[in-house]
């Protein structure tokens, strides 16, 4: 027998970051009818971005990466269906399926599904051993590895989640080799300046750092993995390795059903999908963007995702007020704190404010003369004052004096 159907005034299809905001924030703004949360995640709502930083290290519990308290949920009034993906969309009948069979009727329907890991197209990329670090289960195996005594380690991927689970490795005392096919690291998010300090600071801590090399397949014994096999024919012994090549959106019931899109989903100004009634937030929302000249593109950080979960909740509640925040990302390696504000696609020149050998400088990206991002490593002062710049429509800027460490940006506003 099909279990029974049922109705929720909004259902929000994932419990990350911007669909548990989805579901505060239409409580802050008074929405008093049936919210019901589905995650494929068996986990009450919880921050991802530890999964590879301080709950891998084991600096943080589940406790204190929990979006809210579980009990909080019941509190306000926000049913979660945990466990269970949606498998189909019947934006006619106003209808979600999910993998259990079971129907859920809604009035509107937030889809905040973000992505799933890249998987690696070479041969035995799916052994045991083989770690994709995208939610809790996957750091969890990673750290039942370790504890099992796996102590070598090949990262393959170096943007942030690798470099990131690069220095949570060598902080727990594991030999770790790091496998990037571009010739820098960072290469598609980060100008050559923030590259080549990352690759210095993790030779200096121990990482082998290999560019410009792939990795054709992984060795196995009794399906779990024991090494990684190189262009170059090198091959690297190793207990472990974790895949940190990007994401796919997961969007697919969404465009079956007919919702516009290629790249993720398309939304308009307001998070609205092609779809009546059907928003989508976060990781695998594409949208015209004003801090990339609303070039259309998908943001992939907690930022996105909260202020799009805003921007529907007011959406839903009478307010259209079209998305128009301030991109800004972080990484934490070692005892470094990167802080991105705004985007650099397109820059043509960089600036650099202070002496990377310090371990505490800025990278300034231009474009036509005014400053349009900032990575700020260890420089807090630059990454709050960087962020009020480029919210206030930052002019040019004369190169000489940006570098100048001593001058503070607000200075220069």
């Amino acid at each position: 027998m099909a279990p029974q159907a049922r109705e929720a005034d909004v259902v929000i299809v994932g419990t990350g970051h911007g669909g548990a905001q989805a579901a505060i924030a239409l409580r802050q703004q008074g929405h008093e009818a049936p919210i019901l949360m589905i995650g494929r995640d068996a986990a009450p709502p919880y921050e991802r971005p530890p999964l590879s930083k301080e709950y891998l290290a084991g600096d943080k519990g589940f406790e204190r990466i929990m979006i809210r308290p579980e009990k909080f949920w019941a509190d306000k009034g926000i049913d979660l269906s945990l466990g269970h993906a949606v498998t189909d969309i019947d934006p006619i009948a106003h209808t979600v399926t999910l993998s259990d069979g079971s129907v859920v009727g809604y009035r509107k329907l937030i889809w905040s599904g973000g992505g799933d890991p890249r998987r690696l197209p070479t041969p035995g990329a799916n052994q045991k051993g083989v770690f994709y670090v995208r939610d809790k289960r996957d750091a969890d195996a990673m750290m039942a590895a370790l504890e099992a005594g796996a102590r070598r380690a090949v990262v393959i991927g170096g943007g942030y989640i690798g470099l990131e689970a690069a220095a949570v490795l060598r902080k727990m005392g594991c030999e770790v080799t790091l496998i990037e096919t571009q010739e820098r690291l960072l290469a598609r998010v980060a100008g050559p300046e923030l590259s080549e300090f990352f690759a210095t600071e993790h030779r200096n801590q121990g990482v082998d750092v290999r560019l410009g090399q792939s990795v054709t397949a992984i060795a196995h014994d009794n399906g779990h993995a024991t090494g990684v096999q190189l262009d170059t024919g090198d091959f690297l012994a190793c207990d472990m390795v974790v895949v940190g090549v990007g994401i796919v959106p997961a969007v697919g019931p969404l465009i079956a059903a007919g919702a516009a899109g290629s790249n993720g989903v398309d939304v308009d100004f307001c998070c609205r999908t092609t779809l009546d009634d059907i928003y989508a937030i976060g990781d695998c929302a594409a949208h015209a963007n004003p801090y990339a000249e609303n070039a259309v593109i998908r943001l992939e950080s907690v930022q996105n995702a909260h202020d799009m979960a805003n921007t529907v909740a007011k959406a839903i509640m009478g307010e259209k007020e079209p998305y128009d925040a301030l991109p800004w990302f972080w990484s934490n390696q070692y005892d470094l704190k990167l802080q991105t504000a705004g985007l650099n696609l397109d820059y043509d020149a960089t600036v650099l404010r202070g002496d990377p050998a310090t371990r505490k400088f800025t990278v300034v990206y231009l474009k036509e003369g005014k400053p349009i991002a900032f990575d700020c490593v260890n420089t807090m002062k630059d990454y709050v004052q960087g962020s009020k710049m480029l919210k206030a429509g930052a002019e040019r800027i004369d190169p000489e004096l940006l570098a100048d460490a001593n001058v503070q940006l607000k200075e220069m506003m």
